[in-house]
């Protein structure tokens, strides 16, 4: 079993539920229960039996026996079969024999996947609907917070929190509508049998695939999907692409929270071995998430190359993969949101920060307002040269030439930041007014 320690920093404990041993077991008996008794209104199977196994739990199963067990048929499938057929036989003998009557092995393990997937949704979805509040609380309140650019790390022309961070709602809304798309799409019922054709169940099958998806609240499929697993690639894939957008503020809000910065601290974490240091520990963990997922992403896309009508080695490689880009999602949201509903802006030490590059971020606003009389090229040149050694402000009011061709108020006003941010307010607004 996975170590607790180990798995520590890339689940929680709502997302490590999910996948815990109970949990799938419920889930793969939850289809083969609807599974006896979509049987039984057909009249596949008798009343009896659908009951007799609708009877069995999940603390009816060693786990540990049938993950052991497993490694001998290369699925979990097979020995809970067994397990659950020797249950209802102590049940009622006469039943055991309808267990899992015309079914295949993946019917069980992709739709118990499946179903686990149904419980995962609104975990993540309540945890995107805390970061969208938050983001947009932080952005409205902060539409006028000036702040330095950066490009490249270093300081450049002003913006304002409030459209640094309706840039990061905007990313994750966009991220959250394909990945919401993505699980409506994913979310159906796998049931195909042997080879994909319900063969067992003569012309019923297809009746039978109905009354099996409206008893698990699936969506039905066209048809069976064992080795086509594009759509649960492109769940996959999401979940990376969302993580990856986190990643993006994590990496901003733990640069920002950086000593010489300061204009941003979480609630941190503390030291070993520094009692006095603030680690941004939200963010490293956030970070931590986007360093693991891409991997995990190509393992899934890789596992799509699948033979004929069913895979060897690589739908068995599936589920672990699965489990751990959910946990990590799941983990990384929670974090983000934790984080965000405690974190503190420094207004002050972000004006301070501009006011410290002693205009230096202004050159392109006096260049540009010298452009029109002396052209482009020769304005910044001119620029460049006046303001190598003094302030922007002063290096402009004693160059002759400069202040000959500039208006007072002009140079007065060269490095007020609020002067400085064009479209900025109109750009927020619009993000977040995005429409679903």
């Amino acid at each position: 079993m996975t170590s607790d320690l180990i798995q520590s920093l890339a689940t929680t404990e709502e997302m490590r539920e999910l996948f815990s041993d109970r949990a799938v077991l419920r889930a793969m008996l939850a289809f083969e229960i609807a599974l006896a008794r979509a049987q039984s209104r057909l009249g596949m199977i008798p009343a009896n039996a659908a009951g007799a196994i609708a009877r069995a739990t999940p603390d009816d199963f060693d786990p540990a026996a049938i993950a052991c067990a497993a490694r001998d048929s290369a699925t979990v499938a097979i020995p809970f079969v067994k397990a659950l057929a020797a249950r209802v036989e102590s049940i009622d003998a006469a039943s055991a024999g309808f267990v899992h009557f015309g079914a295949t092995s993946q019917d069980v393990i992709d739709t118990a996947l499946i179903l686990i997937l149904v419980r995962a949704r609104p975990i993540l979805h309540r945890h995107h609907e805390q970061i969208a509040i938050s983001l947009r609380a932080l952005s409205d309140q902060h539409a006028a917070t000036v702040m330095l650019s950066r490009t490249l790390l270093q300081p450049a022309p002003p913006t304002t929190f409030g459209y640094k961070a309706a840039a990061w709602f905007a990313a994750l809304h966009r991220t959250w509508r394909r990945l919401d798309r993505s699980f409506s799409d994913a979310l159906q019922l796998e049931f195909g049998g042997a080879t994909g054709t319900l063969a067992a169940y003569g012309d019923r099958g297809p009746a039978l695939a109905v009354e099996l998806a409206k008893e698990l609240s699936l969506r039905l499929p066209d048809a069976p999907w064992h080795t086509h697993r594009d759509r649960l690639a492109a769940l996959i894939a999401d979940c990376g692409i969302y993580v990856g957008s986190m990643g993006k503020i994590a990496r901003d809000i733990s640069l920002l929270m950086q000593d010489e910065i300061g204009e941003v601290a979480e609630r941190g974490g503390g030291s070993s071995a520094i009692p006095n240091k603030r680690n941004p520990a939200a963010s490293v963990l956030i970070l931590a998430a986007a360093t693991r997922l891409p991997g995990m992403v190509a393992s899934y896309l890789t596992a799509m190359i699948q033979e004929q009508e069913r895979a060897a080695g690589a739908w068995q490689a599936e589920w672990p993969i699965i489990a751990s880009v959910i946990q990590t999602t799941g983990s990384a949201m929670s974090t983000l949101a934790d984080m965000l509903d405690g974190l503190t802006v420094n207004a002050e030490r972000m004006r301070a920060n501009i006011a410290r590059t002693r205009g230096s971020v202004f050159a392109e606003k006096a260049a540009m307002l010298l452009a029109p009389k002396l052209g482009r090229t020769a304005a910044q040149e001119l620029i460049a040269k006046a303001a190598r050694s003094e302030p922007l402000r002063e290096a402009l009011a004693q160059d002759p030439q400069i202040a000959a061709l500039l208006k007072p108020h002009q140079i007065e006003t060269i490095d007020s930041p609020e002067d400085y941010l064009g479209a900025a307010e109109i750009f927020r607004r619009r993000l977040l007014e995005q429409k679903d």
